[in-house]
């Protein structure tokens, strides 16, 4: 049946649940014990458990919701389509009171839309950091700054700005330095269908020096993003975290696994064992390079210094306000301005 490739046991851990989230590009899967279903599992179930510091190894049982939405065998076909479309379902399982899967109605084959929109639009300023010289991509970056260099058809930042205006979000300011006039120039010519403010940084100022040119010109909370990552994730999500948990600076974290070639042993006392574990997995959270700000933080950013993000969430820390982490999986992070990374995403996009 289609919908095999869309199921998951319920005793597979968090970890497995994402990684194959991750490989068919879907985020959302019918939970099944044996042959009997059992919930959906989405992206976002995944994400709070982690938020909630739940182990990676978690089974996917443990973190089930009760109130999930279902269509039942005697539903017509314009009820499902219409909570389908109501709620963004990627799928949604026709399951008998036995628990049998009857039928499986997909998005894209009824909308013929590849993904659903965004649960949320929302509109606040977008900022852009694309002042730096791509060190990582040279020899292009010798000819093209960074933010221009092509994925597909567009260049970079033009992907970032259409991944955000998809979300209702169309004000950019674009902290420029490293041809700066290459990267005015192009975008100008491009008639995009928005709002481009550039703020020039005249030395390299770190990851949020040139933050300091916004102080009187941003009074919302904002969004900030490196112009070489791309994060495939409903925006608004984040934005919810962010507000509900009323952070200062929200901070989009990826997951990265690193699998071990070896078994790696735990002794205790006098050389005991404890315990064997053939070629574990170890999994950290990874700076991705996008934020959410409050507006107050710019006035906490020196005026004409180098100073880096992470320089304003210690001290943020410091002060003991509120920094929350914001978890995504590992292929939902593309990190362009990678050599291997770029080539992989370059018509992929």
């Amino acid at each position: 049946m289609k919908f095999r490739n869309r199921t998951i046991s319920s005793n597979q851990s968090l970890l497995e649940a994402f990684k194959k989230m991750d490989t068919l590009d879907k985020k959302l899967f019918l939970v099944l014990n044996g042959d009997v279903f059992v919930g959906l599992l989405t992206a976002g179930d995944i994400q709070r458990a982690i938020i909630q510091n739940k182990p990676l190894d978690t089974s996917v049982s443990e973190v089930l919701r009760t109130n999930i939405r279902v269509a039942r065998p005697n539903e017509s076909f314009d009820i499902v389509k219409q909570m389908m479309f109501d709620y963004r379902m990627e799928l949604c399982p026709v399951v008998s009171d036995n628990g049998d899967i009857v039928d499986v109605y997909f998005w894209e084959d009824i909308f013929m839309e590849i993904k659903p929109q965004p649960q949320k639009q929302f509109t606040l300023p977008i900022v852009v950091m694309a002042g730096g010289k791509g060190t990582r991509l040279k020899p292009i970056t010798n000819v093209l700054p960074k933010p221009l260099i092509p994925i597909g058809d567009k260049s970079i930042i033009e992907e970032i700005f259409d991944r955000f205006s998809f979300h209702g979000c169309n004000d950019f300011f674009i902290s420029v330095n490293y041809k700066a006039d290459f990267i005015e120039y192009y975008l100008g010519e491009q008639n995009l269908p928005y709002n481009l403010t550039f703020f020039t940084e005249d030395k390299p100022m770190g990851t949020a020096g040139s933050l300091s040119l916004l102080k009187d010109k941003i009074n919302q909370t904002f969004i900030v993003s490196n112009c070489d990552i791309i994060i495939e994730q409903d925006y608004s999500e984040i934005l919810d975290y962010h507000r509900t948990n009323k952070n200062e600076i929200t901070v989009v974290a990826a997951l990265k696994n690193f699998p071990l070639p070896y078994g790696t042993i735990e002794t205790g006392e006098n050389g005991h064992l404890l315990e064997l574990k053939e070629k574990p997995e170890l999994t950290f959270k990874i700076n991705s390079g996008m934020y959410i700000l409050e507006p107050h933080l710019l006035d906490e950013i020196p005026q004409d210094e180098f100073f880096h993000i992470t320089h304003l969430i210690e001290n943020i820390k410091n002060r003991r306000g509120r920094v929350g982490v914001f978890p995504v999986s590992e292929k939902s992070w593309k990190d362009i301005g990678e050599w291997d990374v770029y080539l992989e995403n370059t018509n992929a996009i």
